[in-house]
């Protein structure tokens, strides 16, 4: 059985969202992040392992001092 969504009690269930952030300078968008998805008001929530992943991505666009990145999850894990 799934988990039930915190903000409404539906039914979260994998999916995929995007993630994207304001770095002040720029901005981040990552595409196809895995995440649980719920099923009645569409919140989404990342598990540890994938948030983890994310600030590791964020801060390397920050070191670049990219203005605008965009990725694709499935790639940048890939790699």
């Amino acid at each position: 059985m799934n988990a039930p969504c915190p903000l409404c009690g539906g039914e979260c269930a994998p999916g995929e969202t995007t993630f994207t952030t304001d770095l002040g300078f720029g901005v981040v968008v990552i595409r196809h992040v895995p995440a649980l998805v719920c099923q009645c008001c569409g919140e989404d929530w990342l598990e540890d392992a994938t948030a983890e992943q994310l600030e590791t991505m964020v801060a390397e666009a920050r070191r670049k001092h990219s203005t605008v990145e965009i990725a694709e999850w499935r790639e940048r894990i890939a790699a």
